[in-house]
């Protein structure tokens, strides 16, 4: 087996990241809605920045003057000067830094819910193919990374720059000759940030990418699924191997950026020391030789000071801020993937639902390119020990109750046509790695058929509102997912303006209004990340009820009843009968008990519909259903 080296987790294309000026108007743009508080932000800054600039001024006037001269009135003024000019300084300061803070935060705001509304459009199979922590990682990690970019860099930057300027005007005025002396090693500070620059970035990429990683396998193996497979196969020494070693990446690198920003440091001091001892060691000899006062260099010095720490931090700010980029980039790397699943801009409303359905020679097939999604995240430790990994086909069709034929296959889907009027039960059977929950998947447009069409009510699905489409389809998923909330909380989630009323009537239809009655807690009782404080059945059950709330016209049904027992099971097939009068119902089942009145049973293999009928009929054939049939009930 061939060993990875660590870099090759790095971000598959491998770019070298580059600050472009047409990211910059991207991030820029961002900022209009608060251009008057960066205008007001810009001001402030002038402001204490030239407040700030008097104190050496001061200090002069009290060394070559008020204390020669022994004059008390300008020796008093001068002390308060002194101490009033910080006062007016401060002020401005927590002017700006409230203004830069308004600004900052409001720009992050609108990049995170632009980027979590982004997300929220993405079609199915992204979220599929990419791990959860990555995202919650570009939405926290590099949304505060590009928060400091605006909150703190480019006030940095600004600051800086117009310190210098002011700094250097005023150092002109004292002495020409000490200012030119004193920025002769100006160019050096350029040189180091340059070089140095392109270093940082490259590490805070990295260190961003590693990071994601990290936060990947906290998320996979922390929630309560992962923590009990984990647990369930004994792999909680793996895990933490494989934490370790990652953790240990992110370490190496931060090593690194801490390095170099010391190296950095310290060359910088070092030139700020060659600076200042040229200065006061030639200005010290000019006071010697009386040619100007000791006031005037001490003024001199610190304004040098000054003009050393705004150069340096003029410097340092593009560096930082070319870091910060960085996230910028991964945030709009997510804002800029394409959507799978999108809305014509002429889209029509689907109005009055009556839900009849068809399928129209509908071909899919499930795509095998990376176009459209982040880079991949693999689990190496598991590839290393197993020495790869099952193929996806391998993975979805296999059928220890049914090892007949292997389900592998090139198209998910191939020419399904059937039709289902209003009110009619239509049944999915057929083995494991069929299609059946493909074929559901595409009637609320989770996927697009690559060939063939979907009409709902004589409208192809893709001419109609995604809102008008979800609010007429109502699906039970094989996992029940339910938010750590309350009972009542999951169900009003399908219909946040459902009375009590019809809540409890929900309920009792899904047969599970008593159990809720009588928890402690009743419909307020905490059901636990996603609902691990319930069976599988209770789960099921809520699931259940949660779709009667929403009222759909399309009912889909993915293996609804496979937890519970037979008492419940039966009681709601009474309940589903009922339903079934006024809906279209789409129904996969393994038991082939709870679809003995289905009006249409299409039986499903390798991606085709093999055999279609009633139950008498498909019976009468002999073909796969009957196989089926006879199988589960043989005893």
């Amino acid at each position: 087996m061939r060993r990875r080296n660590w870099r090759s987790y790095i971000d598959a294309s491998d770019e070298k990241p580059h600050l472009s000026w047409a990211l910059v108007k991207r991030v820029l743009a961002y900022g209009k809605p608060y251009s008057w508080r960066m205008i007001g932000s810009l001001l402030s800054i002038l402001a204490y920045t030239g407040v700030a600039l008097l104190s050496p001024l001061i200090l002069r006037h009290l060394i070559d003057y008020a204390i020669p001269e022994k004059d008390l009135d300008r020796l008093v003024l001068a002390a308060v000067g002194l101490l009033v000019l910080p006062i007016i300084s401060g002020l401005f300061q927590i002017i700006t830094r409230r203004l830069v803070s308004q600004v900052g935060e409001g720009v992050i705001y609108d990049l995170r819910v632009s980027l979590y509304q982004h997300l929220q459009k993405m079609s199915l199979r992204f979220f599929t193919h990419t791990q959860l922590g990555e995202l919650i990682s570009r939405l926290n990690n590099d949304v505060i990374g590009a928060q400091t970019a605006i909150s703190r860099t480019l006030v940095t930057l600004v600051t800086s720059f117009i310190e210098v300027i002011i700094t250097l005007v005023v150092m002109l005025t004292l002495e020409w000759r000490l200012t030119l002396m004193g920025i002769l090693i100006l160019p050096l500070f350029i040189i180091s940030a340059r070089r140095l620059g392109r270093v940082f970035r490259d590490i805070a990429r990295r260190q961003m990418e590693m990071n994601a990683r990290m936060n990947a396998t906290m998320n996979e193996t922390l929630n309560i699924g992962g923590a009990l497979l984990v647990k369930l196969f004994g792999q909680g020494n793996a895990e933490v191997e494989r934490f370790s070693r990652r953790s240990n990446e992110v370490k190496l690198l931060g090593i690194q950026r801490a390095t170099m920003g010391i190296v950095f440091m310290v060359i910088v001091h070092l030139l700020t020391a060659v600076g200042t001892a040229l200065v006061y060691g030639v200005g010290g000899y000019l006071v010697i030789l009386s040619m100007f006062t000791l006031g005037t260099i001490v003024a001199f010095g610190d304004y040098l000071s000054r003009l050393y720490n705004s150069f340096q931090g003029f410097i340092n700010a593009p560096v930082e801020f070319a870091t910060s980029m960085v996230s910028f980039e991964r945030v709009f790397e997510v804002i800029d993937l394409p959507l799978d699943i999108v809305e014509k801009e002429n889209a029509i409303p689907l109005g009055d639902v009556r839900g009849a359905l068809e399928f129209d020679q509908v071909t899919f097939k499930y795509q095998d390119t990376n176009h459209g999604l982040l880079s991949n995240v693999d689990r190496p430790y598991l590839m290393e020990k197993a020495g790869g990994v099952l193929s996806d086909e391998e993975v979805e069709c296999r059928d220890p109750a049914r090892p007949v034929t292997s389900q592998a296959r090139e198209m998910a889907l191939k020419n399904i046509s059937f039709t289902a009027q209003p009110g009619d039960l239509v049944a999915l059977v057929g083995p494991s790695g069929a299609g059946k929950t493909t074929l559901t998947y595409l009637i609320p447009r989770l996927y697009d058929p690559t060939g063939g069409a979907i009409r709902i009510d004589g409208h192809d699905l893709r001419d109609l509102k995604m809102d008008d489409l979800a609010a007429a389809i109502g699906m039970v998923t094989q996992e029940t997912y339910l938010f750590h909330d309350t009972i009542r909380s999951n169900l009003l989630y399908a219909n946040p303006q459902a009375t009590t009323e019809e809540l409890v009537n929900a309920a009792q239809a899904a047969n599970i209004h008593q159990f809720i009655s009588d928890l402690p807690d009743g419909y307020q009782t905490i059901v636990g990340e996603r609902g691990y404080r319930l069976s599988g059945g209770e789960k099921q059950r809520l699931a259940l009820a949660r779709v009667l709330l929403k009222d759909p016209r399309i009912m889909i049904l993915d293996e609804a009843t496979s937890h519970l027992d037979s008492e419940s099971e039966a009681l709601i097939q009474e309940a589903l009968e009922r339903m079934y009068t006024n809906r279209t119902s789409i129904v996969i089942a393994h038991r082939l008990s709870t679809i003995l009145s289905a009006d249409l049973i299409l039986v499903m293999d390798k991606g085709q519909v093999i055999e279609r009928g009633t139950h008498k009929d498909l019976l009468a054939m002999g073909g796969l259903y009957a196989h089926l049939y006879e199988t589960q009930f043989k005893q």
